[in-house]
């Protein structure tokens, strides 16, 4: 087994993983393709991709291939890239009373069992935005579990009584104890930071431990107990000592925000990603543009239940919820591209079950192939903002030098995205790094 450091080129570090003794992937060809690049809305006339150590190496008409390459023929369906889930929280499929009361080992089985949802699901690649995700991510790597791979954030930063706090008003106070922590704490899934040198630690911890980028809250949540949507967190000097951190190891900070005011303070200190954004306003979706910023909105999750949920938290997921179409429809006024596809998906493993519905639900705003955009090529672009952290290689293109990450669908998403909907009858082959997980033709 090669042993395989954070820094090394995410090409060569791609190709190694590959071809570790436990996972290596073996030399195929897909024949009879029509391909969906991941960004061009033409689908190709019938197209051959030959994968060769877990990368695709040639695309064309009638390929000629080695002896004993494997062959699948997609009989002219269309093939395209593995779906990218860029915002999601793996660790976290379980009721939150579950969560607050139950041990490590718990949420690893848990975890397991939702990673394979995901793969079976199509989304052979998520970006992780809270949790403690490192086991996990070595474990699906080396082919010890079937999963998605993962861009790890380690725990989300907030400030104390923001969006990583879960401890209730019966907690006894950091100003009293500095170790009073809930139990998210105590399994690495949150951290609450105050001040410069607290966020610093914080951020470089989760750096150390293979962080990919970073997730502060700057921002009220629906889960957490004390923080209102409306209220900002973070001081911009506790953004920027997060975004320095980050930016020391050649990555990116991503924040969870709601609110205008929060979005404008972390963009002005440097944050690269906005997840959710639903109570933003024109002007501050035009800043965003601006900016080159990232935004990672979901809509799932706030239409369905998140068990565990007080009244309180319930009336903010409702708030949530009804901010959603008045941003999306700010969005396709003022031409915002820069959109990733995203679930959110917590306490709820039938939700998790259901994913694919995110694509439909978007078809309110987008036409299919800027929804399969978001989910292909734009998460792909996201992804690779880590840049030496980037522990994969190119992702969410059938290109050549792109990793083998490919689903033979049938029926035409760019027509009718409601194939996507149905993963388990309608994506016949699934293709991670150049391995089978699924074939059904």
């Amino acid at each position: 087994m090669f042993c395989l450091r954070p820094y090394a080129s995410s090409i060569a570090l791609s190709i190694l993983i590959l071809l570790s003794g436990a996972i290596r992937a073996q030399d195929l060809v897909i024949r009879n393709a029509r391909v969906f690049d991941g960004a061009s809305a033409d689908l190709s006339a019938s197209q051959d991709i030959l994968v060769r150590n877990g990368v695709i190496s040639e695309i064309g008409p009638n390929l000629p291939v080695a002896e004993m390459t494997k062959e699948i023929d997609a009989e002219d369906r269309i093939v395209m890239p593995g779906l990218i889930n860029s915002h999601a929280h793996i660790m976290m499929q379980m009721p939150i009373g579950q969560a607050l009361t139950t041990d490590a080992f718990y949420w690893a089985y848990v975890a397991t069992k939702a990673a394979k949802t995901m793969l079976d699901s199509g989304f052979t690649t998520i970006r992780d935005m809270s949790g403690n995700t490192f086991s996990l991510k070595q474990a699906i790597d080396r082919g010890v579990v079937a999963g998605p791979r993962i861009y790890p954030s380690g725990a989300m930063i907030s400030q104390t009584s923001g969006h990583a706090d879960h401890r209730t008003a019966a907690d006894i106070s950091r100003t009293l104890d500095p170790d009073s922590r809930s139990h998210f704490e105590e399994l690495g899934m949150t951290a609450v930071a105050d001040g410069r040198p607290e966020v610093l630690m914080a951020a470089r911890e989760n750096l150390r431990r293979g962080a990919t980028q970073i997730k502060i809250a700057v921002g009220g949540g629906v889960s957490s107990h004390a923080d209102p949507l409306d209220v900002t967190q973070f001081t911009d000097d506790e953004v920027r000592a997060a975004v320095e951190a980050a930016a020391d190891w050649g990555t990116y900070v991503a924040a969870h925000v709601y609110n205008s005011k929060g979005i404008r303070r972390a963009v002005s200190n440097g944050v690269k990603s906005i997840e959710h954004a639903n109570l933003v306003d024109e002007q501050t979706l035009q800043m965003m543009k601006d900016n080159d910023i990232w935004l990672s909105p979901q809509v799932l999750i706030f239409e369905n239940e998140i068990i565990g949920l007080s009244p309180d938290q319930q009336r903010k997921q409702q708030q949530a919820l009804d901010g959603i179409d008045t941003m999306m429809n700010a969005v396709n006024k003022i031409g915002f591209e820069k959109i990733v596809f995203g679930a959110d998906i917590v306490t709820n493993m039938g939700l998790l079950e259901r994913i694919n519905e995110e694509f439909m639900l978007r078809s309110r705003w987008f036409e299919p192939l800027e929804i399969l955009r978001q989910a292909t090529s734009r998460g792909g672009e996201l992804v690779a903002l880590s840049g030496p952290r980037n522990p994969y290689g190119k992702l969410g293109v059938i290109e050549v030098g792109a990793v083998a990450d490919i689903l033979v669908v049938e029926g035409n998403p760019l027509v009718d995205i409601s194939v996507m909907t149905q993963p388990h009858e309608n994506f016949k082959v699934i293709l991670k790094g150049g391995r089978v997980h699924k074939n059904s033709l």
